[in-house]
């Protein structure tokens, strides 16, 4: 299947023609797994849990595959350097589970991101997304934050792609690359419908800054954003010690969806343990708002660029 950003008609519904889909968002425990069989276990069960609620579509956070550098002696895992650079050798496993969990459970699977070491030797932030019939393509992170850049030494990916399912086009913005909105609106021109959102931040701004960023996507595209986070302690790890934030799944504020733009949200920031938020989205309903909703938002987008700063005005003040 083709991900490459080559949209004929991103207003072209009959390409993906709108209906109902169960979507899980994990807020995610890095937990401490010290061998590969007890990695699997855990994201089999995980995924299984979400599937036997119905979930069709499963979203893990940004940097959830660090969980596999818990495989790496103490002394390496405990190092960012080593811990990145060693853990290359599990990431084709970890990529062969993961494609066999989607067509095992028939679902729609994107496991998070992992950094990985491409053929430039370059370090980027990748995500895959896994369908029922195999892997669909994947989105690198376009921006990276601060940590990133001056002490993970991860490089930017390039361009955006976009995803074609049976029940909507998808896009894929990881953690920071959802504050700006330029990335998103790209993907609302290109057709796009639900944005999926792995995140990894520690602290509450940090949470608050993705979350405000996805909100702010779904209410200038009209479409719907799935968050997923990191949550808890894992102090094992330097690259992934603190994680806060909730999963959620946000919509316009427009009628027939929430007021907030909440569908739903994890009940909060902090988890010791992984677990799944599970919403029922409907299409459906995100098309007529797009259409005939109170406001226009995605119609409209264009009319700001026509205007410009016509003028400075400053207080002149009069002698005494």
């Amino acid at each position: 299947m083709n991900a490459n950003l080559e949209i004929p008609n991103a207003g072209d519904t009959t390409v993906t023609p709108p209906r109902r889909i169960k979507l899980a968002a994990c807020q995610y425990a890095i937990e401490l797994f010290e061998d590969w069989h007890a990695y699997q276990r855990h994201l089999c069960t995980l995924v299984e849990q979400a599937v036997a609620e119905g979930a069709e579509l499963l979203l893990l956070p940004e940097y959830a595959a660090m969980a596999l550098t818990g495989q790496l002696e103490p002394a390496v895992r405990s190092d960012l350097q080593d811990s990145i650079s060693s853990m290359q050798a599990l990431i084709p496993r970890w990529f062969e589970l993961c494609q066999a969990l989607a067509r095992k459970h028939r679902i729609w699977f994107c496991p998070g991101s992992v950094p990985v070491l491409d053929d430039d030797g370059i370090y980027r932030n990748r995500c895959w997304l896994f369908g029922p019939d195999g892997v669909v393509g994947h989105q690198d992170k376009l921006i990276m934050t601060r940590f990133e850049r001056e002490q993970w030494f991860i490089g930017a990916g390039e361009g955006l792609r976009v995803f074609d399912t049976p029940f909507a086009r998808l896009g894929i913005l990881i953690c920071y690359d959802n504050e700006f909105p330029a990335l998103g609106r790209q993907l609302v021109e290109a057709g796009v419908d639900l944005i999926l959102a792995p995140s990894c931040t520690d602290t509450m701004a940090g949470y608050h800054r993705v979350r405000i960023g996805c909100q702010a996507r779904a209410l200038e595209g009209q479409v719907a954003v799935l968050q997923s986070p990191t949550a808890g302690i894992a102090d094992w790890s330097p690259a992934v010690d603190i994680n806060t934030g909730r999963a959620a799944l946000y919509l316009p504020p427009d009628y027939g969806l929430p007021d907030d733009g909440v569908l739903a949200q994890s009940p909060s920031a902090q988890a010791e343990t992984s677990s799944w938020l599970i919403q029922q989205l409907d299409f459906a309903a995100l098309h007529e708002v797009q259409l005939r909703g109170q406001v226009l938002t995605r119609r409209d987008w264009p009319e700001q660029f026509e205007h410009r700063v016509i003028e400075v005005a400053t207080l002149e003040l009069q002698p005494c």
